[in-house]
């Protein structure tokens, strides 16, 4: 099914002439108005007519529209209540979507989107690309896999590799595997935002590599060791544990990690094993 054939562009400019409205630069609105980007997007989320999407951010429907086609359900959401009556007649031909007024922080994704299986597709406001993610990473129902247009150099930081890790990458590297998939110039937007844009895809494990107390340990630990990343891991923990230097170095020694490492060279693997010596290390303290 080609979506594009299908579905015309959406004139993005008219519509906000048409209806006296501007983009709300407080809110981080700048509407994708590539309908070739648009398509990619949605290509690289390997939709089926099966699939329930959650859609953040919808805006004037652009996106919206490919979504409809291509899945089974869209539920759309949008916190500027200016912009839901023109969303609501852009998406008017659509029998399969819902559209939720509303910030997406401050809603349950169970809510919206029930038990079952579901995937997000989204082009998100680039200040709150972090709140997003851990949002939907904790959610009691996760998605399958979320696909999500933010500023690329945000999208190449999650992709990172051991050496040049960050707490952000590492946030999401235990929940699933992300890859980017599309590359988006800043002149494919209105207004233009100053930077260009990737949509990341970060496929969902069925259980992250840590879960439970675990999960929780790894976060601390995580905060701790990125608090001060330029300095080794030894004071990092030390420091932030309130523990003698010998203490961390013994800890870290036993997890088989060099103690002059810093945060951003270890790997899953090594934080995996790290928690488990803290973990070993609290049950003694009892």
């Amino acid at each position: 099914m080609d979506i594009a054939i299908e579905l015309p562009p959406l004139d993005v400019r008219s519509l906000l002439r048409r209806h006296h409205l501007d983009p709300h630069k407080g809110l981080g609105q700048n509407f994708l108005i590539d309908h070739h980007a648009l398509k990619q997007i949605v290509d690289f989320a390997s939709l089926s007519t099966e699939d329930t999407v959650l859609e953040i951010g919808a805006g004037l429907g652009s996106l919206t529209r490919l979504l409809a086609k291509s899945a089974k359900r869209v539920v759309a959401v949008e916190i500027d209540r200016k912009l839901v009556p023109v969303l609501c007649e852009v998406m008017s031909g659509f029998q399969n979507t819902e559209i939720v007024q509303g910030d997406i922080l401050e809603l349950n994704p169970v809510d919206l989107m029930g038990k079952s299986d579901y995937v997000v597709v989204a082009n998100i406001p680039y200040f709150i690309t972090s709140a997003i993610i851990r949002h939907l990473l904790t959610s009691e129902v996760k998605p399958s896999r979320i696909v999500l247009t933010m500023q690329q150099e945000v999208a190449e930081r999650i992709c990172a590799e051991p050496g040049d890790l960050s707490l952000l990458a590492l946030s999401v590297q235990v929940f699933g595997a992300p890859r980017i998939g599309v590359s988006i110039p800043a002149s494919a937007f209105h207004p233009p935002p100053k930077v260009d844009s990737a949509t990341l895809r970060v496929d969902i494990f069925k259980q992250p590599l840590l879960s439970g107390r675990q999960l929780d340990l790894f976060f601390t630990l995580a905060k701790i060791g990125f608090s001060q990343k330029r300095k080794m891991m030894r004071n990092t923990l030390s420091a932030g544990l309130h523990w003698t230097g010998m203490q961390a170095d013994e800890m870290l020694l036993a997890a088989g990690i060099d103690p002059a490492r810093r945060a951003q060279t270890l790997d899953l693997v090594e934080w995996k094993t790290l928690v488990g010596e803290y973990e070993t290390w609290l049950a003694r303290q009892k």
